[in-house]
């Protein structure tokens, strides 16, 4: 690959998530590295927030931005009159930028955007396509015939994109699986993430003060989450697994970082079990702030039923807090059953009451799965190892195209 490129990066919603910050982190990269980047998005909306102030503020050494363009039609739900429109923005806009790589993130923008790719040059071999996995849009707790949907649609994407980039091997498995894409086209590329930022806190940052400010003393037992208040993501599985420890051990904390459409009704089941005042519902949160919301935590607890690879289990070990999952997707990638953390299965409230527990009781053992959890992602998350491997990716794309 020439020592500059041009590249589009499509994804559905620029909201405060993993995938979302996972392509920006990519972009922030491949600008520092001389390349011309684009980011393609659809609308904006709702209480998760938005990574877009981020993008525009940012600025390479030599004062580059990346270029933002939004897409009017590109929405998340399935809807086949504005599906067809936005696939024909995208078409418009990649005649106009010329890209070299077209490179697609999450499921909606995954398959309008390589179908647009392939038709605007990419079946000729330029631009070169590329899609990242962020998580399979089909699940065991979706619908049958959504899920043949999505797989059908999936199989037709992949027919249409030079290289697919898993950020867990499970992800390339459960693909595989459904016969989607051909086994050399894809590759695993971890999700990166600012690794520093959870390894050494800032001024300000440390524990003590940060516990501080949340109302916490040194004595509480802090469980925490970082997820957006949605469906799949285990907070009420959370409630029902620990609400009469809560109850009966009141030095027990929960913290719960972020935001989303099911905070209300979260809360008035928080208010139901009598343990409003030992829950912490944070709000939206500005990303550069969880490193230290991390720190402030002695147990991150992470029942999420849906994950590709969940970038908060590493961030948790990198800032020194150990982790209990539900074994989902590439979970047990990174938290490996009492080495690095404690693996549950999906939906085993029991379970996760005794995993946590097993967490509490020991604050050697806590230690022990950090400090092996740490060694092992300090290296292979970095963003830079990341862009590192997407360089290569993007080579053997447009080799393959041509």
């Amino acid at each position: 690959m020439s020592p500059s490129v041009k590249i589009l990066h499509i994804s559905t919603r620029l909201i405060i998530g993993g995938s979302q910050e996972n392509t920006v982190l990519s972009c922030e990269g491949q600008l520092e590295r001389g390349h011309e980047v684009h980011l393609a998005f659809g609308p904006i909306y709702g209480p998760e927030g938005s990574m877009l102030p981020r993008v525009e503020a940012f600025r390479s050494r030599d004062g580059r931005a990346i270029v933002t363009h939004e897409i009017p039609d590109l929405v998340r739900e399935l809807s086949p009159l504005r599906d067809r429109r936005a696939e024909r923005q995208l078409r418009a806009l990649i005649r106009e930028i010329r890209p070299d790589i077209v490179h697609t993130h999450s499921s909606k923008a995954g398959i309008l955007g390589r179908m647009a790719g392939w038709r605007e040059g990419g079946s000729r071999g330029r631009p070169g396509v590329v899609h990242t996995i962020h998580g399979p849009p089909f699940h065991r707790y979706e619908s049958a015939w959504r899920n043949a949907l999505y797989a059908a649609s999936e199989r037709f994407a992949a027919r249409r994109c030079h290289v697919i980039a898993s950020v867990a091997d499970a992800m390339t498995e459960q693909f595989r699986a459904r016969r989607i894409g051909r086994p050399e086209q894809f590759v695993t590329v971890r999700s990166g993430m600012d690794v520093s930022s959870f390894l050494y806190p800032d001024a300000g940052d440390a524990r003590k003060e940060v516990r501080n400010r949340l109302g916490l003393t040194a004595e509480d037992f802090v469980i925490g989450t970082v997820a957006r208040l949605a469906e799949h993501k285990g907070h009420d599985d959370v409630l029902d697994a620990l609400g009469e420890q809560l109850r009966a051990r009141p030095e027990w904390k929960l913290l719960w970082v972020g935001d989303g459409w099911w905070r209300e009704r979260l809360s008035s089941r928080i208010d139901e079990l009598g343990i409003h005042e030992q829950v912490i519902l944070s709000g939206l949160v500005e990303p550069e702030r969880v490193p230290s919301l991390m720190r402030a935590m002695d147990l991150l607890v992470h029942p999420s039923y849906r994950e590709g690879l969940p970038r908060t289990v590493p961030q948790a070990l990198l800032a020194g807090v150990p982790v209990v999952a539900y074994d989902v997707d590439g979970t047990g990638e990174v938290c490996v059953d009492q080495k690095t953390g404690r693996l549950v299965a999906p939906g085993d409230v029991a379970g996760l009451r005794e995993a946590v527990e097993w967490m509490a009781s020991d604050g050697a053992r806590r230690e022990r799965t950090v400090e092996a959890g740490r060694a092992m992602c300090e290296t292979i998350f970095s963003a830079h190892a990341m862009v590192d491997a997407l360089e290569e990716v993007y080579e053997r794309a447009l080799q393959s195209g041509g």
